[in-house]
């Protein structure tokens, strides 16, 4: 008899921290999400696709990352495609697709330079620009200077799509095998046409 009230004496004392310790979950949890809201509202507002933010959101959760890291991740990526963004519009260009601003905004989170980013966006054909783009990221993510990678894809994009492509193959070769970086994927880097510079509305 002794025993049992002191085992439920016990869970009443513990009972306070239980509940403290749930809503603090709670809280944290609810911070976050309030946090990822306001992310995407402020894409909304700025013209940046949410789309490309959903898709962070949807693979953190698939993985099972906290709400908190995953708040973190988002908000670092709205400021990549922001970077990409302003990198594209100063190469004077004033349209761009959902996929190549999705690449851009890769190299960007590599370490490429804004300098570097405008310089191949404004130089590179339409047809290329989407790789060439993910060369450069793959070029600084081996440990290349933005602007050594910039002058390396430019010769290949002066000799034609086919050193552009050997290049690729080089560069991605090179990452997979000292993990110095991640790869981009340019292929089907197409998607919905955004026109920059044009914030939507709610």
């Amino acid at each position: 008899m002794r025993n049992r009230i002191l085992s439920l004496a016990a869970l009443l004392v513990l009972a306070p921290a239980v509940v403290t310790a749930q809503d603090t979950t709670s809280t944290g949890t609810t911070t976050a999400d309030a946090q990822v809201e306001a992310t995407l509202e402020t894409a909304l507002n700025a013209g940046i696709p949410v789309s490309l933010l959903e898709r962070k959101v949807a693979e953190g959760k698939a993985k099972g990352v906290p709400m908190e890291r995953i708040a973190a991740a988002v908000a670092a990526r709205l400021e990549a495609l922001t970077s990409a963004r302003d990198a594209i519009q100063q190469a004077g260009l004033t349209s761009t697709t959902e996929g190549e601003l999705s690449v851009a905004a890769d190299a960007v989170q590599a370490g490429v330079s804004q300098t570097a980013l405008t310089a191949i966006s404004a130089s590179a054909p339409q047809d290329r620009r989407s790789v060439a783009i993910a060369v450069l990221a793959d070029l600084v993510a081996q440990g290349r200077g933005s602007s050594q990678a910039q002058a390396a894809v430019e010769a290949a994009l002066a000799r034609g799509p086919e050193a552009l492509a050997n290049l690729r193959a080089n560069s991605a070769a090179g990452v997979r095998t000292d993990g110095a970086g991640a790869t981009v994927d340019a292929q089907g880097a197409a998607g919905a046409t955004i026109q920059l510079g044009s914030p939507r509305g709610n």
